[in-house]
């Protein structure tokens, strides 16, 4: 395999966990963002997350060490001309993708590959944008990275059997197990889960349940984890609804309808934990639903 060195863009809750699992199964990896202060967040919370994996022993001190010492911070592309693999995780907006994508591959080497963790948007489109199309491809990893097991390969309509392979096994030396699936939009994870939780803020916004007795249903009534409300915080009502908008636009079905009150949400600027406001409220001691 010829994947040896990474670049990872964004250095958010997803990219953070992208190059802390990366660095873990011993490849070494750039960290960018668009300012030092976001890498510097993102190295910290990836500091604190192997640190809880010590405590819980899934890795050792000695782990924990050298795989930081595979982090390195990147402050602008000019630095990713040796990655073999750079994997984009910036804000599930496709303009900013192909701008980053722009602006990223004149510094690339020729050989090197591209794979987008965008979670719903047309990779052959994105590919078609940048000047590797054949090298191109979906990677989608799953929120908490270092948790979740699954990871999305998608591929464009340009993609390779060669770069689909080498990134398939690239997946696999993570520990981690493969979902493939066809260029639609939103894959099929959130295919599935987004138009779910947009069902229960619907069901929500027209008074059929509270936050608490929505969430506690799903809980206790369909053995879920956590409540559709209260995955939706985690995830980023932005998030949510830019992948219904995706669905919506791309199928022409009416059932993809973003509810209006997710909407609202996010004019609000309620994006779930994130901004500790959303479906609930996490600013005190215990999250208090908002409705």
């Amino acid at each position: 395999m010829t994947i040896r060195k990474i670049g990872v863009i964004g250095a958010g809750q997803m990219g953070s966990g992208i190059a802390h699992v990366c660095a873990l199964s011993g490849y070494d990896v750039g960290l960018y963002d668009v300012s030092t202060d976001k890498i510097e967040e993102g190295l910290a919370t990836i500091n604190g997350n192997m640190a809880r994996q010590v405590k819980s022993e899934k890795i050792t001190e000695a782990d924990r060490k050298s795989a930081l010492e595979r982090i390195a911070p990147y402050g602008s592309f000019d630095q990713f001309g040796d990655v073999d693999l750079v994997i984009e995780s910036a804000v599930e907006d496709e303009d900013v993708k192909r701008k980053i994508f722009n602006d990223l591959c004149p510094h690339l080497k020729p050989e090197a590959m591209i794979g987008s963790n965008t979670s719903s948007i047309s990779i052959t489109r994105l590919a078609a944008g940048t000047d590797r199309p054949e090298r191109f491809m979906g990677i989608h990893f799953m929120n908490p990275v270092p948790v979740m097991e699954l990871v999305e390969l998608i591929r464009g309509i340009a993609t390779v059997d060669e770069i689909f392979q080498e990134v398939r096994e690239f997946v696999g030396t993570m520990d981690k197990s493969v979902a493939v699936a066809e260029d639609f939009p939103a894959f099929i994870v959130n295919r599935v889960l987004l138009p779910m939780i947009n069902e229960a803020v619907y069901t929500l916004y027209e008074g059929v349940g509270s936050v608490e007795a929505i969430d506690k249903a799903m809980k206790l009534g369909a053995n879920h984890p956590m409540g559709p409300l209260e995955l939706a915080d985690f995830i980023g009502l932005d998030t949510c609804l830019s992948i219904m908008q995706v669905l919506f636009d791309g199928l022409a079905d009416s059932k993809y309808r973003p509810c209006p009150l997710l909407v609202k949400y996010v004019e609000a600027g309620w994006l779930g934990r994130k901004t500790n406001r959303g479906f609930y409220d996490y600013r005190g001691e215990t999250p208090v639903p908002t409705r």
